[in-house]
């Protein structure tokens, strides 16, 4: 799987706090960017288990990027 910036902004603001949970707004406001962005990269992060949620908060889990996604299928040339 490859990060983007946004994905990549999303596991640095939420790196230093590993056992606090942000809330969509507090990453908009860590981050920069804006909030349908952080939510796409946010199911992007939950669907490859690198992120839990709670009550609409995100926690990350590990800041490692697994190679290869559930259901993704490499495609040639890469």
């Amino acid at each position: 799987m490859k990060l983007n910036k946004v994905d990549e902004a999303v596991i640095a603001a939420l790196k230093p706090v590993r056992q606090k949970e942000l809330t969509l707004q507090e990453l908009e406001a860590a981050t920069g960017q804006p909030g349908k962005k952080i939510f796409k990269s946010l199911r992007k992060l939950f669907e490859c288990e690198m992120l839990d949620s709670r009550a609409r908060k995100y926690k990350l889990l590990t800041d490692r990027v697994p190679e290869k996604g559930k259901g993704e299928e490499e495609t040639p040339g890469e």
